[in-house]
Order: structure tokens, then C-alpha cells, then sequence
């Protein structure tokens, strides 16, 4: 959040990019990002901007009847007011005109969770005189990065996650259940744990788990028999903290050789990410999302199964959503070239699906640090639960 404290580190960022400013726009909520930076609070129905400049105060440009969501604005931070559109306009060109500013615009559209202003806005501003820039690497920097306080609690609520993931598969062994059945079982869990979700988990038996955003339901739920792969999609924070999403897969019953290989092709794809990654960070290297993306479907396309893997390698897990506006591992549902900073999170998810036949994905979660990788859980799913 931009306040007293951190605008400190914006501005010298700021400096180290040849930037003028960065440029924060909302509307309706269009722009979670600017929402969190500028500390927005309540109804957002006009347009407003809030601009920080390399050097000097940052400055507001609000709707004369919406300054209530300004109210974390400090005092000592100027607030310009504007009713209509000329004037809005006006104030605009004052700010920004002959500078080079920063807003969560994505050239081509590259990575569609930090595309976040109007086609028209990006225009105004430009017909005020600015030159506009990607945000990216702000956004990494100053939204994304979760603090030592949130990086423990994530290891806790990523070592819960494993244990209901691993009694949950034992149920499912042990007795007759649905896969809302046991969904609720997991929910329950999280519940007692101390954990929250808005939705979810997956349960997914057999064909249903080749569509990867599968999730049963009261009206439609397939019984879990024997015989059949198992994947289960779980994911939860505690209270104030932030998310953990791990993905775990079994069969009831001893599998059929292809069922481990597809497995072993998924986990070693996993663990090429991982090790992409970690050895770039341990040694001072820069390191890309797109990178480790390349790293894990190349595991997986060496073992015939490229077109297969239908989405990215992971996503960003930030402060604020499970999937988030930080670096995501992709490079094919979009170019994502920013690098993986300290502080930022993400899944590493490969996954294998047949549709109408099965489907496997191995999830765990990594956290940059200044000189090594944290992955979670602790035990990562090294083979295929048999229950």
C-alpha cells in the first residue's frame, strides 16, 4: 500500500526505471491493484487517479461526491477535485503532461492479470501528454510481495492443507463417499483447522478429473469407486492470512502402468520447475516465469503428452487473491516475462488430462527468497496415494 512509510522505496524504484511517476487509476473496481495501493475504502463509482511522482507528494484527482473512499488519504498529501470530464482532463494533462508515467497496462494484452486500464483511459492519459508504460515490475515489487508475517503463515496453512489432503485420501480408502461427500468432509476440516475458502475443493474421480476447474456439487456428484484415479484441489488461508492451493492425486486400487507414467511425467515435470528456479535463485541469477514454464512442459512434451498440458505452469499467489497479479510461470496462455523477485509466490502446477478418460496434476506452492526458494508443503507427493 502506498503510505508515508513506503513511499520512500516507490520513488527510489521509481528513479531506477527512468520513470516520471506512477499513475494509479480505478473504477468500479476495475483495478484491484490501485484499489490496494491507494487504500481505497467503499463506494467507487467515478474515475479517479492517483499519481505518484518520482519526486515530490503524490497526489489525488477525486470526484467532488466520492471523497469518503479517500478517507486513509494522508492529509499532507494533496487532493485535487473534479465534477466533469474537462476538468478531470485538465487536471490530468497538469500532472502528467511531458512524463513518462507507469500504469497496469500490458502491451498486446501479454498478461491479461495486470491489464487493468480501459483501452479509452490509456488514450486520455496519452492525449494529455504522457508517454505510458507497463506497471509490471511495480506491481511485482510493491503489490505482489508477501511479508515474513504472511510467509508464516502460509507454511502453516500449507502443512494443514497436506494432512486433511493426505486423511482425506484414507477416507476415501476406507469408506463409501461421493466426491461431495468428501468435499464437504474437506471443508469441515478447514473449518476446524482454522482455515477459510470462498469455494471449492475439487474432488475429481476418474473422467471428471480430466477438466481441471471440475467441482462437484449436491445435484452433481460422482461416486468414488475403485478402480479410479483420485484428485483432489484444495486450497485455503487462515483469517488474515494468505492462500495456500495444493493439488495431490491417488488411485483406489494399484494403478495401470500408464496411469503411473502420466504421474511420473507430471511430477518430473513439477520438479524441472523447481529446480529451474531454485538453482537460479541460489545463485544470483535472474529467472522468468515464462523459464520455468518451458522447463515443466518440456518434461511433459518429451513424454508425448504436450498437447495435454492445456494451461500454464502456475500462477501468481499475491497478497491479496489466490490468483494474483504477480509473475505467473507461463508461456502459453500468455508471455509472461517479469522476473521472480524475493517475496513473490506462486503454484507450480503441471497437469496431463484426457478428456472423458483422466486426468493428473501435482500442485505445490514456492515463495522467492533473497538467496534460496521455499517450497510447500514441506513433503511434496513424491507417488500416487493407493488407498
Amino acid at each position: 500500500m502506498l503510505t508515508p512509510d513506503t513511499l520512500p522505496a516507490i520513488q527510489a524504484a521509481l528513479g531506477e526505471m527512468g520513470l516520471d511517476g506512477w499513475l494509479l487509476f480505478d473504477f468500479r473496481g476495475t483495478n484491484p491493484i490501485a484499489s490496494a495501493m491507494l487504500g481505497l475504502e467503499g463506494l467507487v463509482t467515478r474515475r479517479c487517479f492517483g499519481f505518484v511522482p518520482t519526486r515530490g507528494l503524490p497526489v489525488a484527482l477525486t470526484h467532488a461526491i466520492e471523497q469518503q473512499p479517500w478517507r486513509r488519504w494522508p492529509a499532507a498529501w494533496p487532493r485535487e477535485v473534479y465534477s466533469g470530464w474537462r476538468s478531470l482532463e485538465e487536471l490530468l494533462a497538469k500532472h502528467v503532461r511531458g512524463k513518462r508515467v507507469a500504469m497496469e497496462y500490458s502491451p498486446g494484452d501479454g498478461v491479461p492479470y495486470l491489464d487493468r486500464i480501459p483501452a479509452g483511459v490509456i488514450e486520455m492519459v496519452r492525449a494529455a501528454g504522457a508517454t505510458v508504460v507497463t506497471s509490471a515490475d511495480l506491481v511485482s515489487r510493491f503489490y505482489a510481495q508477501w511479508t515474513p508475517v504472511q510467509i508464516a503463515s502460509h507454511r502453516r496453512a500449507a502443512e494443514a492443507l497436506a494432512e486433511i489432503a493426505r486423511n482425506a485420501f484414507s477416507l476415501a480408502g476406507a469408506q463409501t463417499l461421493s466426491e461431495y461427500d468428501l468435499a464437504q468432509w474437506i471443508r469441515a476440516a478447514f473449518t476446524r483447522g482454522g482455515l477459510v475458502t470462498d469455494h471449492g475443493p475439487i474432488v475429481a474421480i476418474g473422467p471428471n478429473a480430466a477438466n481441471p476447474h471440475y467441482e462437484p456439487s449436491s445435484g452433481h456428484s460422482a461416486p468414488i469407486t475403485p478402480g479410479s484415479v483420485l484428485l483432489i484441489d484444495l486450497f485455503a488461508h487462515e483469517p488474515d492470512g494468505v492462500w495456500a492451493d495444493q493439488t495431490w492425486v491417488g488411485t483406489l486400487g494399484a494403478p495401470d502402468t500408464r496411469t503411473t507414467q502420466i504421474w511420473e511425467a507430471v511430477r518430473d515435470a513439477r520438479d524441472a520447475a523447481i529446480t529451474l528456479v531454485r538453482s537460479r535463485v541460489t545463485t544470483g541469477q535472474v529467472v522468468r516465469g515464462f523459464e520455468a514454464d518451458d522447463a515443466a512442459r518440456g518434461v511433459i512434451t518429451k513424454r508425448g503428452y504436450g498437447p495435454n498440458f492445456t494451461h500454464r505452469t502456475g500462477h501468481s499467489i499475491d497478497a491479496f487473491e489466490l490468483h494474483g497479479a504477480g509473475p505467473h510461470l507461463d508461456h502459453l496462455e500468455s508471455r509472461d516475462d517479469r522476473a521472480l523477485i524475493p517475496g513473490v509466490a506462486f503454484s507450480i502446477e503441471p497437469g496431463i488430462y484426457v478428456p472423458n478418460e483422466i486426468g493428473v496434476r501435482s500442485e505445490v506452492n514456492a515463495v522467492v527468497g533473497d538467496a534460496d526458494l521455499l517450497v510447500t508443503p514441506i513433503m511434496p507427493q513424491r507417488d500416487l496415494f493407493v488407498v
